[in-house]
């Protein structure tokens, strides 16, 4: 395991991570607008098709501004929220992809026997991850670690991957400049998870069928 720097979050990632954010809804916010006026445009014959593209991309921009709330907002750090919360939401956003399912239990045992300060946040950033890495889709599980207090969440799939400098910048290892879009988020999870005293780590196994990520105190 490489050694771990503490992440700066300067003006420009959260620069980055607005752009970030924006870009996620962009297409759904776009495509409600399309709706819209696809309605006017066609009149009265158009109302189901357009009432069914308006639906369908207002649920997505739901479900992604509130994966995005709880995993950069202060609400994520709430003690009312529970892992069967993170799962709901979780299932939200990816029923929009339709390429990745969760399978794991909220109310079994993940991993810490009392759950450290906003556990919930780091759970879903460490899902949202999750769902990066399996690009031709698959399945989420969430396990609780071998050996020690700690949650591991695996995502598994074929070309299941941990992208170039992912890995890098979950350690924090990423000089701001060198940042994009794409290592943003496990940028910014690195941060969290130094903020809230958690320590983080990632690897493929299984020859690229699976990547865990594994969150410890």
């Amino acid at each position: 395991m490489s050694e771990k720097k503490v992440p700066i979050l300067d003006a420009s990632v959260m620069e980055m991570l607005a752009s970030r954010i924006c870009h996620d809804l962009i297409s759904p916010v776009g495509a409600i607008n399309n709706g819209v006026e696809f309605m006017e445009d066609m009149g009265p014959d158009a109302f189901d098709d357009a009432l069914g593209l308006i639906k369908m991309s207002a649920q997505m921009a739901s479900a992604r501004l509130q994966a995005f709330r709880l995993a950069y907002g202060a609400g994520g750090r709430d003690k009312s929220i529970e892992p069967k919360d993170v799962q709901e939401i979780m299932g939200s956003l990816l029923r929009g992809e339709g390429k990745i399912r969760q399978a794991w239990d909220p109310h079994a045992d993940l991993g810490f026997h009392t759950p450290p300060p906003a556990f919930c946040k780091m759970l879903i950033a460490c899902l949202m991850l999750a769902q990066e890495c399996l690009p031709k889709g698959g399945f989420i599980f969430v396990d609780p670690a071998d050996g020690g207090e700690g949650t591991l969440v695996i995502a598994e799939g074929e070309g299941a991957v941990l992208r170039d400098g992912v890995l890098d910048a979950l350690h924090g290892n990423v000089e701001v400049e060198d940042l994009d879009p794409r290592l943003v988020h496990p940028y910014a999870l690195s941060a969290l998870a130094a903020y809230y005293g958690y320590k983080l780590d990632a690897k493929v196994l299984d020859e690229g069928k699976r990547v865990q990520i594994e969150l410890s105190a």
